[in-house]
C-alpha cells in the first residue's frame, strides 16, 4: 500500500499492533504490519530479555515499544518508591479485597510486598525512564506514550536515536499538546478501545484529530478488529490503525484461558469502563471485580498506580485458581478489552488476523469503488 506511514515505517500494510506478549508483536511485524510491545508490565530486566527475542525473531523488520508515563500519579509514587506506594493503600481497601475474595470462595491472596507491587514503579517517572533506555538500546522504530504527553527526555532520547514518538489522545486538544511536545504520529483513541480511554467516539474522534494536528499523521484506534472498519477509518482521514483488542484472542496471546473464554462469548454490551483495575478510567471486561469496585459498598478506586498494586496482585491469584475451574474466580476474572469483543469469536494465529483485515480491506474498497463508479 501506499500509505504514508507504510513509506515512514517500511511495512506492507498500515496496521500497528499493540500487544503485551511478544509472540503477537513479532507475528504482526513479520506479516507485513507493525507490531509494539506494551512495556509497563515489564521491569527494564524482564524487557530487555522480551526485546531480545523479539529482536531474534523478526530478522530486521519494525517494530515499537509502547510505554506507559501519566502525567498525573498519586503523589507517594513521585519518588519511585514502592515502599511508599505499599504504605499509602488505606487497610479498607486491603479489607474490601478480602472481603470480595471470601464472597465469592477464594481464599485471600496473599499480602502485597516489595516484590509483588515492583511493577507499579514501572508507571512512575523514574521507573518509565528506565524502560525507555532499554526500548532505544534496541532497532526499534516507534516508541509510544500510551497515556498523557510524553515527557521532554523522552523525546528527546528518541530524537538522538532518531526514534519517531507516537501517542495516544482522546481529544483533539488533547492531540495539538502531544504536536506541541514534539510527538510524530498521533493515534486516535475512542471510547471504544480496550484500556485508558476518553469518552469520544472513534467515528467522531478520528476526524476532529486529523483536522487539528494535519499534516501531521494519524492512527485511528477504538473498536477497529476488521478490515471494514479499517477502511472506515482511513475514509475518515487517518493514515492506518492501532489495535489492541483483537490480539487477545489469538493463539499466541497472553490472555489467561478463563479471560479468553469469557471474550469469545462476550457480546459488545460486555465491556465496562471503570477505574477498577489502575485508578484511571479503562475499558474492561464487565465482570464480579468491576461490580463490585463500581457498587455501594466500594471504598471507591485509588489514584493511579495505588489501585494498580491492589488490583493486579489480587488479580494474578483470580487467574490461576480461575484456570484451576474455581467458578468464584471465573466470576471475577477479567481483563482490559473493547468493545469490539463482540466480533472477537474465534482463535486464530495473529498472522491470520493480519491477513484477514488486509482481505477484508480490500473487499471494502471494492465495494465503494462500485457506488461511486470508478471501478
Amino acid at each position: 500500500m501506499r500509505a504514508e506511514v507504510c513509506e515512514k515505517f517500511g511495512i506492507e500494510f498500515p496496521l500497528f499492533a499493540f500487544s503485551h506478549c511478544r509472540d503477537v508483536v513479532a507475528a504482526v511485524t513479520n506479516a507485513g504490519g507493525l507490531g509494539v510491545l506494551g512495556a509497563v508490565a515489564y521491569t527494564p530486566a524482564r524487557l530487555e530479555e522480551e526485546l531480545r527475542w523479539i529482536d531474534d525473531h523478526v530478522g530486521g523488520r519494525p517494530y515499537g515499544v509502547d510505554v506507559l508515563v501519566p502525567g498525573k500519579i498519586d503523589k507517594s509514587a513521585e519518588a519511585g518508591s514502592v515502599d511508599a506506594m505499599l504504605g499509602a493503600i488505606p487497610d479498607r481497601h486491603w479489607a474490601f479485597v478480602n472481603e470480595l475474595f471470601g464472597r465469592y470462595g477464594l481464599p485471600a491472596p496473599p499480602p502485597s510486598d516489595s516484590s509483588q507491587a515492583g511493577a507499579a514503579r514501572q508507571v512512575t517517572s523514574a521507573g518509565a525512564s528506565e524502560l525507555i533506555d532499554v526500548a532505544l538500546a534496541h532497532p526499534i522504530r516507534l516508541i509510544a506514550s500510551a497515556l498523557g504527553t510524553p515527557p521532554p527526555l523522552m523525546v528527546d532520547k528518541a530524537r538522538e536515536a532518531d526514534v519517531p514518538v507516537a501517542a495516544l489522545v482522546g481529544t483533539a486538544e488533547h492531540a495539538r499538546r502531544q504536536v506541541a511536545a514534539g510527538v510524530d504520529l498521533i493515534v486516535a483513541q475512542g471510547t471504544e478501545a480496550g484500556g485508558h480511554t476518553g469518552e469520544i467516539s472513534t467515528m467522531v474522534l478520528v476526524p476532529e484529530v486529523v483536522d487539528a494536528v494535519a499534516p501531521r499523521p494519524v492512527l485511528a484506534a477504538g473498536g477497529i478488529a476488521t478490515g471494514r472498519q479499517m477502511a472506515a477509518a482511513m475514509a475518515l482521514g487517518a493514515s492506518g490503525v492501532w489495535c489492541g483488542s483483537v490480539w487477545l484472542t489469538t493463539e499466541e496471546a497472553e490472555t489467561a484461558p478463563a479471560v479468553k473464554e469469557k471474550m469469545l462469548a462476550a457480546s459488545s454490551r460486555d465491556t465496562i469502563r471503570s477505574r477498577s483495575r489502575t485508578g484511571k478510567p479503562a475499558r474492561q471486561l464487565r465482570s464480579a471485580w468491576t461490580e463490585a469496585w463500581e457498587g455501594p459498598d466500594s471504598p471507591g478506586p485509588l489514584p493511579m498506580p495505588l489501585q494498580l498494586i491492589v488490583a493486579e496482585d489480587a488479580m494474578r491469584h483470580v487467574d490461576k485458581l480461575a484456570e484451576s475451574g474455581h467458578p468464584g474466580a471465573r466470576e471475577l476474572a477479567n481483563y482490559f478489552v473493547g468493545q469490539c469483543v463482540g466480533q472477537m469469536n474465534t482463535i486464530k494465529p495473529a498472522r491470520q488476523v493480519v491477513y484477514d483485515m488486509a482481505g477484508e480491506f480490500a473487499d471494502a474498497l471494492d465495494r465503494l469503488n462500485r457506488i461511486a463508479g470508478t471501478d
